[in-house]
């Protein structure tokens, strides 16, 4: 069966390990996830990940995920535009997550930016999902 929200099951299963206080975890690869994955890793949200590992003849990713004092380092992770109702904003109506704590991630036609490349850039997009 195919998946209807490839971006959100990645966002899934970030959200299960760090609850299960797994060290990494795996998801199918696709371009938007790597993108996505980057911002994470720029803004210190994960350790890192591997794209391209090969199994069973299908490309994966492992995201090594990130931890303080014994406590997952993304409290709050949530899909925001999502395939039956996307959610666009301008340059001026990008979101403030917890007053500039967290993270908004965009598609832009810069590519996929944090919320404070956005503005920085002068750019808006799709709102993917929020980092606190």
């Amino acid at each position: 069966m195919a998946m209807s929200d490839p971006l959100g099951d990645m966002l899934t299963r970030i959200r299960n390990g760090q609850m299960a206080q797994k060290a990494s975890v795996r998801s199918p690869a696709s371009n938007l996830r790597r993108n996505v994955l980057e911002v994470l890793q720029r803004e210190g949200y994960i350790r890192g990940y591997v794209a391209d590992e090969v199994i069973d003849g299908k490309s994966e990713i492992s995201i090594e995920l990130k931890y303080h004092n014994g406590e997952p380092v993304i409290r709050e992770l949530r899909r925001v535009s999502k395939p039956g109702r996307r959610i666009y904003a301008g340059v001026r109506e990008l979101p403030e997550i917890y007053n500039g704590l967290g993270i908004a991630i965009l598609s832009t036609p810069r590519g996929v930016l944090s919320d404070s490349e956005a503005r920085e850039a002068k750019v808006g997009g799709e709102v993917l999902c929020t980092v606190f």
